[in-house]
């Protein structure tokens, strides 16, 4: 067992994290390797990303093993998170491999398999020349070019070029000003999402929600098993927004998509608005794509990446993400590393507690919220070194996570599973133990553990919330606050020593 200092703090390697919102690693060919994993949790790193849109099965479950193997040997629990591919919308293929299309242009997608040229293409999606209206845009190459429907057949779509260029086979096509009756699993999505049960992801990410309906389906196919982020990264997921996080367990800012369909300026109040209805639930919510964009290539980031990240660390977003700044670029660690120090930077700012509290939350009538919310109260008015959960669901570290505490969260779970997945969650460092089974058990092994981790020293005061009857998930319905003692220490810290 690793000791504790004379001050209590926690040991090393026992990677208490500083900060509370999470970093979300997407790893490839730079950072699969094991030694990688290591060093990138190591520099920050709170959970990773396995993009299924990239790479094959016998890659990922290496991939997934890595991860488990560096988890195991670091003794922390490490979030997994499988991110689907969704329905791409793509242009079928060119005389020559690519055409130009000229500005002002007319030029047509119909549904001749026939290579394209410059006046018209393929586009292999039926269900596309049903919906689309004049008027209607259509964005391709992630809005390189830029349609506008002029006509729509159940055969052709005429539109003109409102800004043209060259144009290649399978470039991807955005439709943002129509819902499309596609739906938000492929047959690819369904193999990799019983890839993703199988190999045990905390995590899948359900990508191009348009409705609930997607969400609920796609929960349907797990099983039960794991949890579901969906992704906002169409206009359409927007109107129904609040019907979405209803269903979903967590939200992703997707900004990618989100961006090519809508102005550019209209993306960062859309992200403000997301992450704050999304906090109201008190589910995590990820902001993602393009954080350190330039880090792919260089080791240092911009001001203007450094000031996006702390922008949505200031609007309380659980995780921020990156993506190929660690998959593909190189310099991994590096941004892991800048986005550590720009996170934690921010919150040790004096007026982080007000930014991150701009969002009213008001309690669910349930004692656990009234709980939760009561926890947060005392924090502000008692000096207290840290917040002890217990859970077997993390409902009560979710609840206690949105009230956006001063004070770190120690979870104290004996669910594996359940300790991964909250790997996402704001300021929730959680910890693998056997449960309790009385109030004097639980009060010893919150101090004990509270010690451990270096969530205090003597004196310190902590607040326990806790279900009574123990192991009833639920059943949230004690608050107790605690003080750590001098001999407690001591006699903690000769533990460690034997």
């Amino acid at each position: 067992m690793a000791k504790i200092d004379q001050h209590g703090a926690a040991p090393k390697g026992a990677m208490t994290r500083g900060r509370k919102v999470k970093i979300l690693a997407t790893l490839g060919p730079a950072s699969r390797s094991p030694e990688m994993i290591e060093k990138l949790l190591r520099a920050g790193a709170d959970a990773f990303r396995v993009n299924m849109s990239h790479g094959d099965h016998e890659t990922h479950a290496e991939t997934i093993a890595a991860i488990r193997a560096v988890e195991k040997a670091i003794g922390r629990p490490v979030g997994i998170l499988c991110d689907l591919q969704g329905p791409k919308l793509r242009v079928g293929q060119f005389a020559g491999g690519k055409a130009v299309i000229r500005h002002g242009s007319h030029f047509t997608l119909d549904r001749n398999p026939a290579p394209g040229d410059e006046t018209r293409v393929c586009l292999p999606h039926p269900e596309l020349f049903g919906v689309l209206e004049k008027g209607q845009r259509l964005l391709i190459d992630d809005g390189k070019l830029r349609l506008k429907v002029i006509r729509a057949s159940e055969d052709a779509i005429l539109c003109s070029a409102e800004v043209g260029g060259v144009i290649s086979d399978r470039k991807g096509v955005n439709v943002p000003d129509a819902v499309v009756p596609v739906p938000a699993l492929t047959e690819k999505d369904r193999r990799d999402l019983a890839f993703a049960v199988q190999h045990g992801a905390d995590w899948i990410a359900l990508s191009f929600v348009q409705r609930p309906e997607d969400v609920a389906e796609a929960r349907r196919l797990m099983g039960g098993y794991g949890a579901l982020m969906a992704k906002i990264e169409k206009p359409a997921a927007i109107d129904r927004l609040d019907e979405i996080i209803e269903l979903a367990d967590a939200i992703m800012v997707a900004r990618g998509d989100l961006g090519v369909e809508l102005n550019p300026e209209e993306v960062p109040p859309l992200q403000k608005m997301i992450v704050a209805a999304t906090r109201r639930s008190g589910k995590p919510v990820v902001v993602a794509t393009q954080m350190l964009e330039s880090m792919i290539e260089s080791p240092a980031p911009t001001r203007a990446e450094v000031s996006d990240v702390a922008n949505a660390v200031y609007d309380g977003a659980d995780a921020v993400m990156l993506s190929a700044e660690t998959a593909s670029g190189a310099w991994p660690v590096e941004a892991v590393t800048i986005m550590d120090r720009i996170a934690s930077q921010v919150e040790r700012d004096p007026g982080y507690r007000q930014q991150v509290s701009f969002a009213e939350v008001l309690p669910d009538h349930t004692t656990a919220d009234a709980l939760a919310q009561a926890c947060a109260s005392i924090i502000q008015t008692v000096a207290i070194s840290g917040v002890i959960v217990f859970t077997g669901s993390g409902s009560t570290a979710r609840r206690v996570a949105r009230e956006r505490p001063a004070a770190p969260m120690l979870v104290l779970t004996p669910s594996q599973k359940i300790a991964r997945r909250l790997a996402l969650l704001w300021g929730a460092h959680a910890v693998t133990t056997k449960d309790i089974g009385s109030f004097e058990e639980m009060i010893a092994k919150g101090k004990r553990m509270a010690l451990r981790h270096g969530f205090g020293v003597a004196g310190s005061k902590l607040v326990t919330l806790a279900g009574v009857p123990f192991g009833t998930p639920g059943s949230t319905n004690l608050l107790h606050v605690v003080t750590l003692t001098g001999d407690e220490l001591s006699r903690h810290a000769s533990q460690s020593t034997s």
